[in-house]
């Protein structure tokens, strides 16, 4: 696994990593992503067939419909293939497109995160420095 992944999956892990990270995100305009990756870990822990319908309808009418409030960006492949798959969700209908937000972020907006002052400062944290 190469480095950037790895702390990539260590700032989405730690919960105020991510939320130093949603943070820098939403300063640039760019909160959709994770917000959507976070909706989608949510969906995987889901077992009740008619919960899955119902928050994958929630999760398609916020992020994937076109047009929606906080639409991401996705290829039209992968569009179509998530519309297929969510005539009958399962835990992993939302793998693809969650995987395109994650690709998303971590070759634009984390290494952007990495070289801010927010990231700085959490760091600094971190090692117990003020």
């Amino acid at each position: 696994m190469c480095a950037l992944k790895l702390y990539t999956f260590f700032i989405l892990s730690w919960k105020c990593g991510l939320t130093a990270l949603r943070m820098f995100m939403k300063s640039e305009h760019s909160e959709e992503n994770i917000e959507f990756w976070m909706a989608c870990e949510e969906f995987k822990k889901i077992r009740s067939r008619s919960k899955l319908e119902s928050r994958a309808k929630t999760i398609y009418d916020k992020f994937i419909r076109p047009d929606s409030p906080k639409e991401i960006n996705l290829d039209f492949y992968t569009r179509e293939s998530l519309q297929q798959s969510l005539l009958i969700p399962t835990q992993s209908s939302f793998k693809a497109a969650q995987n395109r937000a994650y690709f998303l972020m971590e070759h634009n907006s984390y290494p952007r995160f990495l070289d801010s002052e927010l990231y700085h400062r959490l760091c600094r944290f971190a090692a117990g420095e003020r």
